[in-house]
Parts: structure tokens; C-alpha cells; sequence
């Protein structure tokens, strides 16, 4: 069997740019480990099928099939056929909150399960197509267009057929037992995040949600994920906070206390530095709307 070619991620793909909508429409890559995202992803299987192995379940799809997940939890498309085609986008936050989706599917959904659905048809390959090209067009109106269309696609899951895969464990593969326990520490944290992040909490915190030493939790979270606790759990508040600040009538203050800051002060350093302008500006500014 010749060698495949693997999924090498890198500070412009999507692990390194956590509030930039991506699409895509290609040959799927195999990943040789886990990786995690601060997006949410959206998959369609245009042909052929593919194999994943999430936090705490696997699942396999094939042509016709859509899924959504929240790439902050370990994932790894660890198998697909030769003829696979897939396309989809990874959603940053920000839009992830604008869904009207039932509480209990976003809940599951940040807290590790995968909605899978095959009431789909020509016209979903017909419309990813058309919005991958809107998103790489260069203009901002037609990327915000195809943002609006897709976000409408997913929303329309709830009138239709669908599965939430849980989040309970599956087989485990053969592999190294440390490796293993590794993504395990981290999916209990990741978890915790989720549930928790507009409230008070802190290394120590999160660190015992996991059962493990706070020290550790920190090494062991910069390392799988590249971001510090403190920068995964601000993203997830600055997220909210951007979809807050999409509304006509958003205060920043209450925006500020709403995300799980404790200050304006504090609001506004992480926000600028993440962002590039304060919140003020950013709810001025086209991107506000």
C-alpha cells in the first residue's frame, strides 16, 4: 500500500487562528495524532468515507453524510478511503453563538458529542461548493453571505433527522497508554472549559476537574494544544463576547460581565489583544454587524 501524505498543522492552519472562518472543499488528510481546535467544525463527505477518532468515541461517515463538532476536544481523522472528498468549515465561536440551535445539541456538542446527519442532497454539494469559493473570494460581502447561508444549513438540522453520537467511550485503540491518558486529562478539562468558562475559574480548577496536579494540567495543556489554560478559557469568553457585541443594543460593560470577566480593565486588555482594537471599536465597526 503506498504511503499516504498526513495533515501537518502550522501557525496559518487552523489550530493557529482561532477566530478566522475557514472553508474548504479537498482531499482529506489523514492525521497521524489528535489535534484541537478553537472552532467548531462542520464536515460534508462529498464522496467516498472517512474514519474519526473523537475524544471519547469513533465514527465513521460516508457520502452524504454531514457532521458537527467542537474542534476544541481531541479529534483525529485517522483513516478514509482513497477517493474521499470532503468540504465543510471550521467556525470560530463568534458564529457558533449566533446558531438557533435546541440548548441541549450545543451543549452536547461543547462538551464532546458529534451531530450526524444524512438528510442531505444535491443541493449541499451544490452549496458548499458556491460558499467555499464566496469565503476565498476576497470579498467581505460575499464571505458574510456564505457565513449567513451555512449558518441557516445547519440550523435546519433540527426540522430533519439527525444523531448526537455521545461522549461515551468506544474501544480504545492500540497505542501508547500514556498518549492516551494524555487525551483523556485534556478532554476532562477541555470539558470542564466548556461548561464553565463564564464563570470564575482558574488552573486549580480546571486542574481537579481532571483529577491531576495544576502544574501538570498547564505543561500538559500547552503542550496538546498550544494555548495556555488562561488563553483557551479568554477565547471561549471573547468569543461570546463578539457575538454579544454583534447586537445593536450590546452594552460593553454588561458584555464585559456577561463573557465571565470580572472587569471592564480586564475585558478590554484581553479583547484588544486578541482581537487588534478594543471592544468599543470592534462593536463600532463593520465587523460588529
Amino acid at each position: 500500500m503506498p504511503e499516504r501524505p498526513f495533515y501537518q498543522p502550522g501557525a496559518s492552519s487552523v489550530e493557529g487562528l482561532p477566530l478566522v472562518l475557514q472553508m474548504f472543499h479537498n482531499h482529506p488528510l489523514v492525521m497521524l495524532k489528535p489535534h484541537w481546535h478553537a472552532q467548531v467544525e462542520v464536515n460534508f463527505i462529498v464522496q467516498g468515507r472517512v474514519h474519526y477518532r473523537m475524544a471519547e468515541h469513533e465514527i465513521a461517515l460516508s457520502a452524504g453524510e454531514m457532521c458537527l463538532f467542537w474542534g476544541g476536544l481531541p479529534h483525529q481523522m485517522d483513516d478514509l478511503s482513497d477517493d474521499a472528498v470532503y468540504t465543510g468549515a471550521h467556525l470560530p465561536l463568534v458564529h457558533f453563538f449566533r446558531l438557533h440551535l435546541p440548548a441541549d445539541i450545543r451543549h452536547r456538542l461543547m462538551t464532546g458529542a458529534t451531530l450526524v446527519t444524512n438528510a442531505t442532497d444535491q443541493s449541499d454539494n451544490d452549496n458548499f461548493k458556491r460558499w467555499n469559493e464566496y469565503a476565498r473570494s476576497g470579498d467581505p460581502a460575499k464571505a458574510e453571505h456564505a457565513v449567513n447561508e451555512l449558518l441557516l444549513r445547519l440550523e435546519r438540522v433540527r426540522f430533519e433527522p439527525y444523531r448526537l453520537v455521545p461522549g461515551n467511550a468506544a474501544g480504545q485503540g492500540a497505542g501508547n497508554a500514556f498518549d492516551q491518558q494524555s487525551s483523556r486529562n485534556v478532554g476532562r478539562m477541555c470539558d470542564f472549559i466548556a461548561e464553565n468558562f463564564l464563570y470564575d475559574i482558574d488552573c486549580v480548577t480546571i486542574a481537579a476537574a481532571a483529577d491531576i496536579h495544576p502544574k501538570y494540567a498547564m505543561s500538559l495543556f500547552k503542550k496538546s494544544t498550544g494555548m495556555t489554560l488562561n488563553e483557551y478559557v479568554n477565547l471561549l469568553r471573547l468569543s461570546y463576547a463578539q457575538a454579544l457585541l454583534m447586537h445593536e443594543d450590546a452594552n460593553v460593560l454588561r458584555v464585559a460581565m456577561e463573557s465571565g470577566f470580572g472587569s471592564l480593565s480586564a475585558f478590554n486588555k484581553s479583547f484588544r489583544k486578541l482581537a487588534g482594537m478594543s471592544p468599543s471599536d470592534f462593536r463600532r465597526s463593520g465587523a460588529a454587524r
